[in-house]
């Protein structure tokens, strides 16, 4: 009877043990301020504002003519004597030539170089909502794992306790455990320090890899003091509003934008190209002084789109079928987003009411068993293994509440990627 009343102490000892080191915990960085360090230093940002950048340098220069042609000669020179002065028709010349491109090629090359351009906004924006997912995953996982072990490792000080009553039960005259007891206790240590060592490497891979996105990170900054807000989405009309909006859309319809433009820059091919030339004739004088009148010369020259049917209609028709290539790559990107978010959706409302089932009863009826089977023990009205597998089960059942809440946190940040056009002016610089 002593036994098991030291039992008793030591499981409360345990337990209150246990709830404190909870309690002191102090938080050192949010999931909120994590994810906006890692959007405000994500080099990934810094490179699209870049290749912005150049893309609207290359719209400047597709916008202007291409620079003229100078030409410099020396025409009809005789060749018996090489007198600059013998022959009338010999001059020096100098002559410039500008060609103008097809139609309006010019200005439908800058416009579809703009529209390249003003993709990268967008693909900025998804990038800030992609970082948010990855970074707050791999943050979740980590808490996930950190709050498993400290679960663990305060059941394993109560295993410890009752190998040691088990022990002092065993050995004892007065006691009933029998050596099969014993096994059971030490096993379950024994499988508690395996599943530690899991737990231990699944979380040093998950903070390994957030230092991908927040160097130096450690298990001791890991909290989660922030909330994770999800917006209702009750219609199909809602759903398919915000989507259209989404950032990942946007560049596809910017990248549509630019297609078509290129469509009509293919249609330009049809167009003659023309070009200007001048040239001036300088002559000199003849052998006996006469003056001789210089020459000025003005062209015009162009090409005629005759044969068409290998060149310029199957670039028509290629730039056409790459745009309706991109209106399908849309389709498709739209009835993807719009499954995963429904999966999403659905995915949460089981979650939650998991979630309320174990609030609400699971927790407490275990926690009651587990009390139970050990106030029966106690009164030599029950065994040591009822004992064993009854905390077990409370472990599992607290470890399992923890994936509830883990997975539940995890599903709201995928929902909360497709809410982006929602959540953007929460986000970091663009």
């Amino acid at each position: 009877m002593m036994a098991r009343r030291k039992l008793i102490n030591s499981v409360v000892t345990v337990g209150l043990m246990g709830i404190s080191a909870l309690a002191v915990a102090q938080p050192q960085l949010t999931l909120e301020r994590a994810v906006s360090r890692a959007q405000t230093t994500d080099p990934w940002l810094e490179g699209s504002r870049y290749r912005e950048q150049a893309v609207v340098a290359q719209s400047v220069v597709a916008g202007t003519l291409p620079d003229p042609m100078v030409s410099l000669g020396v025409a009809n020179l005789p060749t018996d004597s090489f007198d600059f002065k013998q022959e009338p028709m010999t001059q020096f010349k100098v002559g410039v030539s500008q060609m103008f491109p097809r139609g309006e090629t010019r200005e439908l090359k800058r416009r579809q170089l703009r529209e390249q351009g003003e993709q990268q906004p967008q693909m900025r924006r998804d990038r800030l909502a992609k970082v948010a997912v990855a970074v707050s995953q791999l943050w979740l996982e980590a808490y996930r794992n950190k709050h498993a072990i400290r679960l663990i490792e305060k059941d394993r000080e109560l295993f410890e306790h009752l190998v040691d009553v088990a022990e002092s039960s065993y050995t004892s005259v007065v006691g009933k455990t029998q050596q099969q007891d014993l096994v059971r206790a030490q096993l379950e240590l024994t499988r508690l320090d395996d599943r530690l060592t899991v737990l231990q490497q699944r979380q040093e891979m998950s903070l390994a890899k957030l230092t991908e996105w927040l160097p130096g990170i450690g298990p001791e900054g890991i909290t989660l003091s922030d909330t994770l807000p999800v917006l209702a989405l009750n219609s199909s009309e809602q759903i398919a509003q915000v989507l259209l909006a989404h950032p990942r859309i946007k560049t596809f319809d910017q990248k549509i934008a630019a297609t078509g433009t290129g469509v009509e820059l293919a249609k330009q091919k049809y167009k003659p190209q023309w070009g200007v030339n001048a040239s001036y004739g300088y002559r000199d004088d003849t052998p006996l002084g006469v003056e001789r009148s210089d020459f000025f010369s003005l062209g015009v020259s162009f090409d005629v789109p005759l044969f068409t049917s290998n060149r310029q209609d199957r670039e028509v028709q290629a730039a056409q079928a790459t745009e309706a290539a991109m209106k399908t790559e849309k389709a498709l990107a739209l009835r993807s987003m719009r499954a995963s978010f429904e999966s999403a959706q659905s995915r949460l409302k089981r979650l939650n009411q998991r979630k309320a089932l174990y609030e609400e009863r699971l927790l407490k009826e275990i926690h009651d068993q587990a009390e139970a089977s050990l106030t029966a023990y106690t009164n030599d009205a029950g065994d040591f293994a009822e004992v064993v597998r009854a905390r077990i089960a409370e472990l599992n059942a607290n470890i399992d509440f923890l994936n509830i809440n883990i997975d539940r946190l995890l599903t709201i940040t995928e929902l909360n990627y497709f809410l982006a056009p929602v959540n953007a002016p929460k986000a970091g610089g663009q």
